[in-house]
């Protein structure tokens, strides 16, 4: 049987000797060659702008700039929480008080500043009072003044140290304050903890409102992404609906574990669908200005690890041509070489032809 439809096949290709529907001058002597010309489909290479659509597999990140990483400057104790993971928070909001030794030392510094305050505050009036009797020199009046002055900017620069720890609540406890308004994105703050500015950040506030998507490049998709590009985001949660953005930067150096590259994309995120560590598809639709050479997909034939196209010539004759392929967009396929602009390619019953020519 595999006998008979190689040769069926065979003859079938020395009765192509012509490509085009067009031409039966054989074909009234021999039903099957009139059968199959009809059937025969070509059409012209053509030059058109290259188009390439590329997914790419990608993960929501927070943006680094959006994001703040709490760590007490201070050693302590947490002696109260005031928040949960997940929670919407406003700036300057309390979000845990903390005792510490350190505070409590500046707290007693202020408080004797501020009794020597009063102390120097009562010399100046009596030191005004005799140089206003002319009793007291202006030299000694002035000296009065300039004691009080060093009182106050000392006190001024502890409640300005004081400031950055949170707000003072007396006793070596202060309120640790929200420096920015997000979202808790990380707890580790739990009432009796142990905190210094050596240990993890016991919490850690983002604005969601902006983030980033990081999508993986690998090296044989870096000819095709550049900065600049549109991208169409899908994710699984939202299967029907496309985000938009476009690549900001493309890492220069690789992932040591992932082996590719990492291209980020800033988006607005103000509904708050997207959320960090949510997996995305990212496509990239390239539409250069270059133009290449074009022909539908249907035309190409694979065989041995290579690409073939049967070529009709200006006499009709069929012949087969080894191309090198640029890329593919939908239906359409851009060759590197072997083709040119005008010439005519078979789409539709190329395979026999190819089979039967291969075989003379």
């Amino acid at each position: 049987m595999t006998k008979i439809t190689n040769t069926i096949m065979l003859c079938t290709a020395i009765y192509l000797c012509s490509c085009s529907g067009n031409k039966t001058e054989n074909a009234e002597n021999n039903g099957i060659n009139e059968a199959f010309l009809k059937n025969v489909k070509t059409v012209k290479v053509v030059s058109d702008n290259k188009k390439k659509e590329l997914i790419l597999t990608g993960k929501v990140e927070y943006d680094p700039d959006k994001i703040i990483n709490y760590v007490p400057l201070m050693s302590g104790i947490i002696e109260k929480t005031y928040f949960s993971l997940g929670d919407k928070i406003q700036k300057g909001q309390p979000l845990l008080d903390i005792r510490s030794t350190e505070l409590s030392t500046l707290q007693s510094e202020k408080v004797s500043l501020e009794t020597e305050e009063r102390v120097a505050e009562r010399e100046l009036r009596a030191a005004q009072s005799m140089f206003d009797d002319k009793m007291l020199s202006e030299m000694e009046l002035l000296e009065a003044k300039g004691k009080l002055k060093q009182i106050q900017a000392a006190i001024e620069k502890i409640k300005s140290d004081m400031t950055v720890y949170g707000t003072d609540k007396g006793n070596g406890i202060f309120t640790v304050n929200a420096p920015m308004s997000g979202y808790i994105v990380s707890k580790k703050a739990l009432s009796g903890n142990t905190v210094s500015p050596e240990s993890d950040p016991v919490f850690s506030i983002a604005d969601l409102t902006t983030i980033m998507v990081m999508a993986n490049v690998y090296a044989s998709n870096l000819q095709f992404v550049r900065e600049g590009m549109d991208v169409e985001i899908t994710t699984l949660s939202y299967p029907d609906e496309v985000f938009r953005g476009k690549i900001n930067s493309l890492s220069q150096v690789f992932d040591p574990e992932e082996k590719v590259l990492k291209a980020r994309i800033t988006m607005n995120n103000n509904d708050l669908k997207l959320k960090p560590e949510m997996s995305v598809l990212v496509k990239i639709k390239d539409e250069s200005q270059i133009l290449s050479t074009a022909i539908p997909s249907d035309a190409l034939i694979f065989d041995d690890n290579r690409y073939f196209v049967v070529v009709e010539d200006t006499d009709k004759e069929c012949k087969i041509r080894e191309v090198t392929l640029q890329g593919h967009h939908n239906k359409t396929t851009y060759i590197m070489s072997g083709l040119k602009e005008g010439e005519t390619v078979v789409v539709k019953n190329q395979l026999l032809i190819y089979l039967g020519l291969k075989e003379e």
